[in-house]
């Protein structure tokens, strides 16, 4: 019975290393999960865009009307947020 407690305490940590190594290996298995999925996306994008020229412009359109609006957002935010300082400032 000696004999067998040093031997079970040398599972021990090589337990514990396989099941960190099991741990670490289906992190990375995740990982390359979502960069398969992300790069099939990519793939069906590059096709889509090559087969319908005209998306690609309708997507820089969109694009451009997209920031135009965002510019304008900030821009009004700005403007709302200045005015309500000056209306703190009015009260105190």
């Amino acid at each position: 019975m000696a004999e067998s407690e040093p031997q079970e305490g040398n599972y021990d940590p090589t337990i514990k290393m396989v099941e960190d190594l099991n741990r670490d290996l289906e992190k990375l298995l995740e990982e390359m999960e979502k960069l398969t999925v992300q790069a099939t996306w990519m793939a069906y994008g590059m096709v889509v865009i090559r087969t319908n020229p005209d998306l690609a412009s309708s997507m820089r359109r969109l694009e451009d009307a997209f920031l135009s609006c965002k510019e304008e957002v900030e821009k009004n935010w700005q403007e709302v947020l200045k005015e309500s300082k000056g209306e703190e400032q009015k009260k105190e």
